[in-house]
């Protein structure tokens, strides 16, 4: 078994989570001093979450053929995550036209993300174990202070950001990037992220890949710790090492 060296981590759905629909909304309802009653508000984010509006929520129940285009490319560009979002987000009637871009900022605060459980364990012990750490993600925004103000920056040797490159997963380019600024090959980098398509595309680099469900945080409290298992096993393998 080759030794993994280094891992790769998705961000959204694998090391931390969006804020629920409702939350999301009701944060930019209360920033902007308006009165929204509790059934109308919940009523307005499950339009939201219908029509695909929330970052790192789920995907469009029906996708507008004006926005498929956009949506298909909208992680290789800054402008272009922007504008799909907030295009969706339009799709809902919205008590004040600003909250369209409102919703929008919010998603990249770090209030609007929490870790899942187990990730500051898991980034702690793989980075004082050597291992070489990435965050590489699909993304539009620069999701670096994000991670550092939930204290998992200083874990991370490298990010690799679509948007930043012009590439989104699951091509194999932007992986190969990803190892290149880790300085490792292929096959000795792991892969850990939530979608069996975008992330699992590191396999046809040579990367090992664990899948991870999308789950809220209080329900998926260890998924994480598979990681901590093969990496151990992989060096005990490398030296010798009997393990049951």
């Amino acid at each position: 078994m080759t030794t993994v060296k280094g891992v790769l981590f998705d961000f959204s759905g694998t090391l931390m989570r969006m804020e629920s629909a409702e939350s999301w909304l009701r944060a930019v309802v209360d920033a902007s001093g308006t009165t929204l009653d509790d059934a109308r508000t919940a009523r307005l984010a499950a339009a939201l979450e219908r029509a695909g509006a929330l970052p790192g929520g789920p995907s469009p129940a029906e996708l507008p053929g004006e926005l498929a285009e956009l949506w298909a490319l909208r992680d290789r560009d800054a402008a272009r995550h922007r504008e799909v979002y907030t295009g969706l987000a339009r799709r809902v009637l919205l008590p004040r036209p600003e909250w369209y871009d409102a919703l929008y900022d919010r998603h990249m605060t770090a209030e609007a993300w929490s870790p899942y459980p187990d990730a500051a364990e898991v980034l702690a012990r793989l980075h004082g174990g050597g291992t070489r750490i990435g965050v590489l993600s699909n993304i539009g925004w620069d999701l670096r202070p994000v991670l550092r103000a939930h204290g998992l920056d200083r874990y991370v040797d490298r990010y690799v950001l679509s948007f930043e490159h012009g590439v989104q997963k699951p091509d194999p380019k932007l992986f190969a990037i990803a190892c290149e600024a880790l300085d490792l090959a292929p096959s000795d980098v792991l892969m850990v992220g939530d979608d069996r398509t975008a992330d699992g595309g590191a396999t046809a680099l040579g990367c090992g890949y664990l899948p991870v469900d999308h789950l809220p945080v209080d329900r998926r409290p260890d998924g994480l710790r598979p990681v901590l298992d093969l990496v151990g096993r992989s060096a005990a393998d490398e030296h010798g090492t009997s393990h049951s």
